[in-house]
C-alpha cells in the first residue's frame, strides 16, 4: 500500500521501534503504526519537494553525508526517545514555515492531539534522514544502495513524492494538503478529517 521507501523504513520500525513509540506517545500499537503511516509519506514528500530544486538537493545531501550517514536506526531512534536527535532543528530544515500545518493535518488525519502528532514529526525526522543516509551511502562499500550524488537522492525522491501523490490515501491526502498549498495563515484541514475513520477506533488500515 506504501511506496517503496516509506514502507522499507516502516518495515525497519516494525516491532520494539513502534512499541517505544507507542509508549512515549501514550497512544495503542495500531494508532501509532497508522499515524507513522501517515507522517513518514508528509516528511519524505517535503524532503522530494525540497530535493526537486538543484541547490535543494545538494543541501540534503551534504547534511546526509555530514551529519546521518553511518547512523544506525535503532541508536538513533534512542536518542531521540532520550530527548535528543534534533527533530525540530530537522523539522524546521524539512517542512520551514509549513511546521505548524504539517502538525494539524497530521492530527486531523489521524486523530492525535496536535502536540502528540508534532512530537511524532519531530521522532520521526531524524529517522528518515539516518535512513536516507543509509540508502544513499551503503553501495559505496556493500554493492547495494543508491548511486552516491546530489542528482541521484533528488531524482530518488522526486519518484517516492510522484508516488505518494499518485498512490492517494492518507499520506497523499496529507502530503498534498500540508505541502501544496500556500503556506500563509492557518490551513482547512477539515477535508482530512474523513480519513481517520480507522485511526479513531484505534484499528489498522
Amino acid at each position: 500500500m506504501n511506496t517503496p521507501l516509506t514502507n522499507d523504513l516502516l518495515g525497519q520500525l516494525q516491532g520494539q521501534p513502534l512499541a517505544d513509540i507507542s509508549n512515549q506517545l501514550g497512544l495503542s500499537p495500531s494508532q501509532t503504526e497508522n499515524a507513522v503511516s501517515a507522517a513518514l509519506p508528509l516528511l519524505l514528500g517535503a524532503l522530494g519537494r525540497n530535493a526537486s530544486q538543484p541547490q535543494g538537493a545538494e543541501a540534503l545531501f551534504g547534511a546526509l553525508q555530514r551529519d546521518h550517514a553511518g547512523l544506525d536506526i535503532g541508536s538513533v531512534l534512542g536518542s531521540v526517545l532520550g530527548g535528543g536527535g534534533q527533530g525540530g532543528s530537522i523539522l524546521g530544515h524539512v517542512l520551514g514555515g509549513r511546521q505548524q500545518n504539517a502538525a494539524q493535518g497530521l492530527g486531523a488525519a489521524t486523530g492525535l492531539g496536535q502536540g502528540q502528532a508534532s512530537s511524532l514529526l519531530q521522532m520521526l525526522a531524524p529517522l528518515v534522514m539516518a535512513y536516507l543516509a543509509k540508502r544513499m551511502f551503503a553501495g559505496n562499500a556493500g554493492g547495494s544502495g543508491l548511486a552516491a550524488s546530489p542528482q541521484q537522492l533528488g531524482d530518488v525522491l522526486g519518484q517516492e513524492r510522484q508516488s505518494i501523490a499518485q498512490q492517494g490515501g492518507v499520506g497523499g491526502s496529507l502530503m498534498g494538503a500540508v505541502l501544496d498549498r500556500d503556506g500563509d495563515g492557518d490551513t482547512d484541514f477539515s477535508d482530512l478529517i474523513g480519513l481517520a475513520g480507522s485511526f479513531l477506533g484505534g484499528g489498522r488500515r
